[in-house]
């Protein structure tokens, strides 16, 4: 009896430890978008350990649920919520709507699970269904009352509140982008955001994907300049003498410039945060150039930009901020293949591909993007699983790892069930 009980702590002790999440390197600009349309992905518990084997210290989900904010808890990951396009309409109209959801899916996950912001609704204003614009009419007044509600329980410094955008709010391409301008229709729903954005501190969210304007037109739009690839020509804007080496710095300064012509000197003081960024790597037979070499290499060249803590060509003087998109391939995404092959790692965990990651080893206590937007400075310390003191680690030895661990972990737990008499917990099926 004794001999049980002791590997019964023998094994707890060895689960507890091994589903620890692991400490990250300095927290950086790099984010990653950790979408959940897969029948086959892990399950939440099991993705802080993965996503900080990577050296990524910042995460954004699209909704607030339960089971994934209990898994960020203690971690020290950042954590963007978001907000679904359907409560839009309830909380515009009613200030004790945004102020019970708050309380319900912030307040009550704060301080351990670290939320930084929230995204209310996501591309709202390009949704193909608000054919009346019924939806944006609703967005601006849902993030003043959300916001007012942060206030009211004290978090509006804590917790920023912002939307991300397609590029298709703009009227023109990326290029120039000096000519950027937004859509004419949407300038009543755009100026007061701006406005709100500027007073508040919070960061205007882009979805800035490079490889939608390279597979739309491959035969104007290079590839290594859609890729980030440091050999590409640079092009230059005939409007600002300002010279392009990559078509994201493009794209960012694009909506900088649109910006500045609806904003007027409020739009001066809004910083704008790449929410979502990423290269497929399989795609159908007419989806060009959704290869996973060229997967690695825009991710790698977005990682070496974004650890550079340099700017656009516009603003050179504010890092660039970028998430990456997508964490795993969701299989249960609708429209061509590539919408499900986005991701970093496939649902078991395995790499989609190569990609060798640079994380600068040193600490980054740069707080971000104004007095109100919560950005943080991560703090983090020591090296993920698979790095090297040099701050270079691999993607695909940093994953086996973490596929180890919780293939040992599920099987402590296992085991500790059978003594304990009690169902099994489960974990990740490797």
């Amino acid at each position: 009896m004794a001999l049980a009980a002791l590997t019964l702590l023998a094994l707890l002790l060895a689960l507890a430890w091994l589903t620890l999440p692991a400490s990250a390197t300095s927290a950086s600009f790099v984010g990653v978008n950790y979408g959940r349309l897969g029948d086959d992905l892990p399950p939440p518990q099991a993705v802080p350990r993965l996503i900080t084997s990577i050296g990524i210290g910042r995460v954004r989900i699209y909704d607030a649920d339960p089971a994934v904010l209990h898994a960020f808890a203690n971690t020290g990951i950042e954590l963007v919520v978001g907000l679904p396009d359907s409560c839009l309409p309830a909380m515009a109209a009613d200030p004790d709507e945004a102020l019970a959801w708050a309380r319900a899916n912030i307040q009550a996950y704060l301080p351990a699970t670290k939320i930084v912001a929230v995204t209310v609704g996501n591309e709202v204003l390009t949704n193909a269904h608000d054919t009346g614009f019924a939806l944006a009419r609703c967005l601006v007044p849902a993030m003043e009352a959300l916001h007012s509600a942060l206030a009211t329980l004290g978090l509006d410094g804590v917790v920023a509140v912002t939307t991300a955008h397609s590029l298709a709010v703009l009227a023109t391409p990326s290029y120039p982008p000096s000519a950027a301008v937004f859509r004419r229709e949407l300038l009543p729903y755009i100026c007061p955001l701006i406005a709100f954005h500027a007073r508040t501190g919070s960061p205007f969210f882009a979805n800035a994907y490079p490889y939608f304007a390279y597979q739309r037109d491959p035969s104007q739009i290079a590839l290594e300049y859609a890729l980030l690839d440091p050999s590409a020509a640079s092009i230059t804007d005939p409007g600002s003498g300002l010279r392009y080496a990559n078509l994201l710095h493009a794209q960012v300064d694009a909506v900088y410039h649109a910006i500045a012509a609806a904003g007027g000197d409020a739009g001066k003081r809004v910083e704008v945060w790449v929410s979502e960024t990423g290269w497929p790597s399989a795609g159908d037979p007419d989806e060009i150039g959704a290869t996973p070499e060229n997967a690695g290499r825009y991710n790698s060249n977005l990682i070496r930009l974004v650890c550079e803590k340099k700017g656009t060509p516009l603003v050179p003087g504010t890092p660039l901020r970028a998430y990456i998109f997508a964490l795993f391939n969701e299989n249960q995404k609708e429209g061509p293949k590539s919408e499900r092959n986005y991701g970093l790692f496939k649902a078991d965990g395995i790499p989609a591909y190569h990609l060798d990651i640079k994380m600068p080893p040193e600490d980054d206590t740069t707080s971000g993007g104004g007095s109100e937007s919560g950005g943080g400075d991560g703090g983090y310390e020591g090296e993920p699983d698979g790095a090297s003191s040099s701050g270079y680690f691999g993607i695909s030895s940093a994953a086996q790892q973490w596929r180890t661990k919780a293939s040992v972990a599920a099987a402590a737990a296992a085991v500790a069930a059978i003594f304990l008499h009690l169902p099994s917990l489960g974990g990740f099926d490797s």
